[in-house]
Order: structure tokens, then C-alpha cells, then sequence
């Protein structure tokens, strides 16, 4: 039997890979870059202990400090980039270390800043302002410190905090290292009875397959490498929430999630309604499963079944050139100038399409204020993948055009509107296909892909925010995570948000095992008001008119020059009422009723 082998990096098609000399021209630039941006945390002495010596002293100390990072940004991005493309690297693999211990030394070069700062009495502070023009356009990021006084240490105690950053973080580095290059599966045999690879990266597209036989073979064999690890993954969970919680004590926050949260200036409101909301509507997604059970024909439906096309094979498939078209067909309504930079990405190399050996699982967007926006994809030729590349694009296009239009202060945007540019793009790119599918089988089965992924983003992520808030509270009680517990909490949880038509298979329990999310503190729920905010936003933006396009261009372009609940809200989205939600799931309800009437006709 032939074994199907990923290509090596070198063995891919250089059109097909991203182009890192656009941010370093060479490893030697980076190198060199390197060293001197260490050099230049020395001149700390010069700044340090002079915000009080007036408004000029005080910008000028600022505006170090940010030149400082803008610095470090390129340099990390570019490591990190290197090291994502081939995490096997050995060279790469030091690049990610040195750039993170560079980081570490920024963050104690600078930690000296925001406690002297807010040594500063308002009035003082209020006088710099008026006095000096060239400070007017930092008030809003002064004002969003000034604002956290309570949770501000010490100038030794912040150094000694920045010190250790790289420390508090080594259980998700390890979990990193462990799930992109250390795990390897078993080859499996695929639809076309070819013995293939499994990996982190192909597992959902085995998930997909209309054989069962195929989804079993993929899930059995990627936990069974999960369960002999269970305990490992364990202790490196444990670290990480353990050390969001020391970090949320020593700086003076009730918990870990109010620290995230407020962070991004996020009342926590917003995720106690987003999973009230969900629980109040679970039986829709009880009646969805129980519909793809009867559909699906099975005796049985298991975890395995979850993700198959419900009508069998896609009668939509894509290759990566067919995708590139049918993604500036569908964002057409965004306007000439949105076209504009989807053109530019895909014609300058910023997109680094194909699995290789090595090469990181899943698919994003990263960049820094002086690069360009790449994108990172494990392309397979389905709709789902047409739908991956319309979402990063909208994380660069959200990039574009934040770094086009804001300073640097205010160049980047919090992470709680990040995913809503995402799937803003998503919700249009399924209303471009339903408008233009009349064939009742292809209408079906996008009508199929949009339940799955709401069920996805909603659903799935809102469970998970709850596993991850339950996993903080036991930290911040004192009770250890140990592979049992969790795998006890989140089995239950399962079984509560998927109902009695989903048979309960024991591997699933150890999901938490492999969903890297959840090294990155309170972050998955987001997926869930991000999609929920983009269904709004994407009606107006697809049945409204220009002045809608308008407000939703505006919003690509602040960043985090105004906080995140005022932007949506200007946007025209208010989320600290549920109606969004609501809304969402109105869509939802809809959409498979729709899918119901059609599969009956059929």
C-alpha cells in the first residue's frame, strides 16, 4: 500500500510559501537587528526617573519605550514566523528562544514606566496635556493606565514580574512544543484507501470524510496518542492557569478572567450573558444533532459523526486558485478599496499555503506594525478551507487597515474585536452562497457548512468557555487539575451541550488535551461574541447600504484608539444587551428550518 508522506519545506513551490525577506532580508539582518536592539535597552538610565521633569521629558520617554517595542515586534515575527513554517528547525527553534528572551529583557527594561507614571497625580498628568500639543494624540493610552492605579506594583516589583515573563509562560511554550513537533499519530487509511499520516493539521479533514469507518480510525488513533499523555498535558495546564492566577493576585484582581477581561476593558457581563444565552438556547442545538442522527442514517451518532457533511460528499470543492477567485467574488460588497488589498495579498507572497513536515497546525494571521499581515494555511481543496482563507483575510484586512490609518500607539486592536472582522467575512461569504446557489443540494449543503459552523464558534467555544472558567475557579480555590478531574468536568459538559441523540464515546473527555486555546487566558469565548456580533454587522454590510459598508471600514481602521464596546457600538452593534445573541441564533433557527424543508424534498 502506497503511504501518501507530507513534502519537505524545501520540495514546496516558492509561489506557494510566504516571504520573510520582506520583514529581515536574511537571517544575518535578523541577527544583527537583534543584538542591537539589546544594545539599546541600556539607554533605560537616560529616560528612567524623568517622567516627572516635564511634558517634553515625558514624551520623549514614551516614545523610547515604543520604539522599543516597534523593534522588537519585527524581530519576534520574524522568528516566529521561521519557526511556524518548520517547528523541527533546530535554527528556528533558537530564533523563537532568543526572540523570547529578548522579549523578556524589553519588558524589564520598560517595566520601570508605568509605575513612575502613575506616580504622576492626575493634575500633573492633566497639565502635561495642556501644555505641550505634541502629547494629545497618547491621551487615550495615558488615561488607559492611569485607570488600572490599583493593579500597578512597585517599580521593583513590576522589574522583577517582567523578569520572569518567560518563566510564567514556559508550561504553554512546552505545551506548544509538545503539540507542533514532539506528537506524532499513526498513518490511517483515507477515503481513497491510501495510508496516510495523521496530524493535528489533517485530523478535521478526516472528521469531514463520508466514511465512518475513516472519522473512527482518525479519532481512535489522535486520542490514544492524547490519553498516553493525559497526565503530561495535565501538568502543563495546571502550570499555565497556575501561573494566570499568580499573575491576577500579585496585581491586585478578584480572578484570573476580571485581568483578561478588563484588560480589554470588557465587563464581565458580556460572558456570564454570552453563556446564558447559549444554555437557554442548547435545545436548538439538541434538535440539530438529533436531525443529523436521522440523517446520517446511524444506529448511533458519536463525536466523530459531527463534522460530516450531512448529504455526503461536497458538491463544492476547491482548489487554492478557485478559492483566491471565489474569495474577491464574495467580499465584493465590501467595496473596491477592501478588493483592493486581498489583490495585494495574494500577489505578494504573504500567504504560505501547504502542509509540510513540521510546519504549524491550523491556520492564522500574524504580522507586526511594519510588516505585512501573512497568513499561514494547511490548504485542502474544500469549502471549509474557502472559509478559513476568507476569515484570516479578514484578520489582515483588519490589520491593513489599522496599521494604514493609526500611530503606532494605537496599531494594533484588542482581542476581543479580532475575531469579529474574521467572521464578519465568514456570515458574508455564506450569504454570497446562498444568494447565487439554487441548486437545491449545493443550497443544502451550505446551509449544512453554516449550522456546523455556528455550532463551531457558538456552541462549541461557549462550552469551552465554560471548561476554562471552571479550570481557573479550581486554581484560584486551591484544587490541583489533575488528568481525571478535567476529564470528568468537560465529559459532562459534553454531554450537556450536545443532548441525548450523540452517544457518549470516552475519548472525548480528553479533548481538553489537544485545544491549544486554552494557554491563552479567556480568550475562546470571543470566537463565540465575535461571530454572534459579525451575523449584525454582516446583514448591514450585505442588505444595508454604503453608509453601513462605511461604518464597518471605520471599525477595521481604529484599532485601539477607543475601547471595544464603544467601537462595536458605534458600529452598531451593542453588546451589553443580548439582542445580538438573539439575533444570532433567529439566524440559526432559520437557516435550519430551511435545511430541514430542503432535505425532506429531496
Amino acid at each position: 500500500m502506497k503511504q501518501v508522506k507530507l513534502p519537505k519545506r524545501e520540495e514546496l513551490a516558492v509561489a506557494d510559501t510566504w516571504n520573510l525577506s520582506l520583514i529581515f532580508p536574511n537571517d544575518e539582518a535578523w541577527e544583527d537587528e537583534l543584538e542591537q536592539l539589546t544594545k539599546q535597552l541600556s539607554a533605560k538610565k537616560d529616560y528612567e526617573g524623568t517622567l516627572k521633569d516635564g511634558a517634553k521629558a515625558f514624551l520623549k520617554a514614551m516614545e523610547w519605550q515604543f520604539t522599543i517595542f516597534r523593534r522588537l515586534q519585527k524581530i519576534y515575527m520574524y522568528a516566529s514566523l521561521k519557526h511556524d513554517q518548520d517547528t523541527t528547525n533546530a535554527k528556528y527553534q533558537m530564533f523563537i528562544g532568543q526572540a523570547g528572551n529578548l522579549y523578556a529583557q524589553v519588558a524589564e527594561a520598560v517595566s520601570w514606566f508605568e509605575p513612575e507614571l502613575l506616580s504622576l497625580s492626575d493634575k500633573l498628568l492633566a497639565k502635561y496635556f495642556t501644555e505641550f500639543s505634541d502629547l494629545a494624540i497618547y491621551k487615550h493610552f495615558v488615561e488607559g493606565i492611569t485607570e488600572q492605579r490599583a493593579h500597578i506594583n512597585s517599580a521593583e516589583v513590576e522589574n522583577v514580574l517582567a523578569s520572569v515573563s518567560d518563566v510564567l509562560s514556559a508550561s504553554s511554550e512546552t505545551f506548544r512544543v509538545l503539540n507542533d513537533a514532539d506528537l506524532k499519530f499513526a498513518n490511517i487509511i483515507d477515503d481513497n484507501g491510501q495510508l496516510v499520516q495523521l496530524t493535528n493539521g489533517n485530523f478535521v479533514k478526516f472528521l469531514e470524510s463520508t466514511k465512518q469507518d475513516v472519522r473512527k480510525q482518525a479519532f481512535e488513533n489522535i486520542y490514544k496518542v492524547y490519553e498516553q499523555l493525559q497526565h503530561t498535558v495535565a501538568s502543563t495546564l495546571n502550570g499555565e492557569i497556575k501561573a494566570n492566577v499568580f499573575s491576577a493576585r500579585i496585581r491586585n484582581y478578584q480572578s484570573s478572567r476580571e485581568v483578561s477581561l478588563k484588560s480589554n476593558h470588557i465587563p464581565e457581563k458580556v460572558y456570564d450573558m454570552l453563556v446564558a444565552t447559549v444554555n437557554k438556547h442548547l435545545p436548538l442545538l439538541h434538535r440539530y444533532i438529533a436531525f443529523r442522527k436521522k440523517i446520517l442514517g446511524v444506529k448511533e451518532l458519536h463525536s466523530y459523526d459531527l463534522y460530516t457533511p450531512l448529504l455526503g460528499k461536497s458538491p463544492l470543492n476547491f482548489t487554492y486558485k478557485q478559492a483566491k477567485e471565489k474569495t474577491l467574488e464574495s467580499l465584493a460588497s465590501l467595496g473596491e478599496d477592501y478588493l483592493a488589498y486581498v489583490r495585494h495579498a495574494f500577489n505578494h507572497r504573504v500567504i504560505d499555503v501547504y502542509e509540510n513536515e513540521g510546519k504549524r497546525s491550523g491556520a492564522f494571521s500574524g504580522g507586526a506594525y511594519d510588516t505585512e499581515a501573512y497568513i499561514l494555511l494547511n490548504w485542502q481543496n474544500t469549502l471549509d478551507n474557502l472559509y478559513t482563507l476568507v476569515h484570516e483575510m479578514g484578520h489582515s484586512a483588519n490589520s491593513y487597515y489599522t496599521w494604514s490609518t493609526q500611530p503606532y500607539v494605537y496599531g494594533h486592536y484588542p482581542i476581543f474585536l479580532a475575531e469579529i472582522a474574521s467572521t464578519t467575512n465568514e456570515n458574508i461569504l455564506t450569504e454570497y452562497l446562498l444568494k447565487n446557489e439554487k441548486d437545491l443540494k449545493i443550497r443544502a449543503y451550505v446551509l449544512n457548512h453554516y449550522l456546523d459552523g455556528f455550532k463551531g464558534n457558538i456552541f462549541r467555544q461557549t462550552q469551552f468557555a465554560e471548561f476554562e472558567h471552571y479550570i481557573n475557579q479550581q486554581v484560584e480555590a486551591g484544587m490541583p487539575l489533575t488528568a481525571d478531574s478535567l476529564s470528568k468536568y468537560y465529559g459532562d459538559l459534553n454531554v450537556h451541550y450536545y443532548g441525548e441523540a450523540l452517544t457518549f464515546d470516552s475519548q472525548i473527555a480528553l479533548e481538553w488535551a489537544r485545544i491549544p486555546h486554552f494557554y491563552r487566558s479567556y480568550y475562546v469565548f470571543q470566537y463565540a461574541t465575535g461571530f454572534a456580533a459579525a451575523n449584525d454587522l454582516s446583514q448591514k454590510i450585505v442588505h444595508g447600504n454604503q453608509e453601513d459598508v462605511n461604518r464597518y471600514l471605520d471599525f477595521l481602521k481604529t484599532g485601539s484608539s477607543a475601547y471595544p464596546l464603544d467601537v462595536m457600538k458605534k458600529a452598531g452593534v451593542d453588546m451589553l444587551k443580548a439582542d445580538y445573541l438573539e439575533a444570532a441564533f433567529g439566524v440559526f433557527e432559520k437557516r435550519l428550518d430551511e435545511l430541514e424543508k430542503i432535505v425532506e424534498s429531496l
